[in-house]
């Protein structure tokens, strides 16, 4: 398996909705970062899907080295 590319060296701030599902792209090689565009499909990865408990502002992680994914825990500041 391959491993993931950093997109971003730090998180995406996302306002997301109660309810709804979003495909974090785990592979950092998706165009329409932080979500999935299907591009893991070339390196045997898989996006992980979030459903947001509530509307709020949520930041996904962009270099893709979190211990908490999809969520941002800061793992950038020590790259």
């Amino acid at each position: 398996m391959n491993k993931p590319v950093m997109a971003q060296k730090g998180p995406y701030a996302v306002e997301v909705e109660a309810g709804e599902e979003y495909y974090w792209c785990s592979c950092g090689r998706s165009k329409k970062q932080p979500f999935c565009d299907g591009a893991h499909k070339k390196v045997g990865m898989k996006p992980v899907v979030y459903t947001a408990k509530e509307s709020t502002t949520l930041y996904f992680c962009g270099c893709k080295a979190t211990k908490t994914p999809p969520i941002c825990d800061d793992t950038h500041l020590s790259l």
